[in-house]
């Protein structure tokens, strides 16, 4: 079995992230050791069964980030600070009991909001996107549309007012893509949350704020406050990515070219497709050995990083034995993780609602839709975690703004 780190990074990950998968396990088997920036060592888990393993239990297995044994080699400046920090008050960092409670607060505040309002929101903060690009003839629907929509969406159900979304979309944006703008993008956005807190505080409302602050199990402002942050930034960016690469699949794979304008089932099958095959959270970290232990034949140490590879996962030559061949209804991916730490139910379901919407949307409007350019000019962003697109350039026939129609011309 090689030993030889691979490094976390680099442009394949853009280019070829399946190839790349398929040589790690080649290589090194279901438990890959990975170098992240700075040579900080961890380790990539692309086996199925192995990541069931790690993400089924959380007490060998832990999410308590304290563990880790690199902490003195970590520089404050360190680029993956963001992504695997020092413990924050949120319920990515919180384990046991306490957890729990912390997960089922969330849970009953996204079950309470109502589908069709829901679905309400999408179809109108949609139609206004179109608006804004329709009678032009082409468009980027990542820039243009799957970057705007679901945060817009999820601002909404919050309680935010209509004015501050666009305001809470570029911040939410400038903080993902992590770059001069990112700290700025969490104040704004933090500062935002604080200031609908307190005005929920003082007059609750029909919405998820008021929900969790209702909520009895005691948790302070500052983590529901950082809770909210998590579910708009979990919320959002896979949820735009999910849209824009079931919208690539749609307009250059084969398997939908002939469905494409043909009825309503095929954007499922697509998006379902994305989930196993393209999925918008390639890997995540992370989970730390509480204790010496043994994974996929790796001698795993005590406070060792394990990354989830959760695309790797996907692909695992196990669970999907023919690649080719759409997996209809199949939902045993692991696109929103597993165990006690997956993406709640609730938020699931709103994250399909948005994006089902959102591409039912593009194609009743935008009835001839092309790709502007080749498919394999298509370029995703360089990250190992995230996979989406930098742009969706299409052509289409223009068509008149519906302009402040309501949104229900549709039924």
């Amino acid at each position: 079995m090689n030993t030889t780190p691979v490094p976390l990074g680099g442009p394949r990950f853009q280019t070829d992230p399946a190839g790349l998968y398929r040589e790690m396990r080649r290589d090194h088997g279901p438990v890959v050791p990975v170098l992240l920036d700075g040579d900080i060592p961890a380790w990539l888990v692309v086996g199925y069964r192995e990541l069931h393993q790690v993400t089924g239990d959380p007490v060998l297995f832990s999410r308590d980030s304290d563990l880790w044994n690199q902490w003195e080699n970590i520089p404050d400046d360190w680029p993956l600070l963001p992504m695997i920090g020092r413990k924050q008050p949120s319920i990515l960092y919180t384990v046991g009991e306490r957890h729990r409670q912390r997960a089922a607060m969330i849970s009953d505040a996204l079950e309470a909001v109502d589908p069709f309002e829901l679905r309400g929101h999408c179809e109108r903060f949609a139609d206004e996107l179109i608006d804004a690009v329709c009678a032009k003839g082409e468009a980027d629907l990542v820039a243009d549309y799957a970057m705007l929509l679901p945060v817009r969406v999820l601002a909404r159900l919050y309680g935010f007012s209509e004015e501050e979304g666009p305001a809470l979309v570029t911040a939410l944006n400038d903080m993902i893509d992590g770059r001069e703008r990112a700290i700025a993008g969490q104040q704004h956005l933090a500062a935002s949350m604080a200031a609908l807190l307190a005005a929920r505080k003082a007059a609750p409302d029909r919405d998820v704020v008021s929900r969790m602050l209702a909520d009895s199990s005691g948790f302070t402002e500052e983590e529901i406050a950082q809770d909210l942050m998590v579910m708009m930034a979990a919320g959002h960016q896979p949820t735009a990515d999910w849209i824009g690469n079931s919208l690539r699949l749609m307009l250059t794979d084969a398997r939908f070219a002939a469905s494409l304008f043909g009825g309503r089932n095929s954007v499922a099958e697509a998006m379902s497709e994305v989930l196993w095959e393209d999925t918008p959270t390639q890997n995540v970290a992370g989970r730390w050995a509480s204790r010496d232990t043994r994974l996929g034949g790796r001698p795993v140490r005590a406070g060792d990083l394990l990354l989830l590879g959760l695309q790797g996962a996907n692909d695992d030559p196990q669970v999907r034995t023919h690649g080719a061949a759409l997996t209809g209804g199949n939902h045993a991916h692991f696109s929103f993780g597993h165990g006690e730490h997956r993406c709640p139910f609730p938020a699931q379901e709103i994250a399909e609602v948005i994006a089902r919407t959102a591409i039912e949307v593009v194609l009743d409007r935008l009835p001839d839709i092309d790709l502007a350019v080749p498919a394999d000019a298509l370029t995703r962003r360089p990250s190992p975690w995230l996979r989406g697109l930098t742009a969706l350039p299409v052509r289409f026939t223009p068509t008149p703004a519906l302009g402040g129609t309501p949104y229900d011309h549709r039924h």
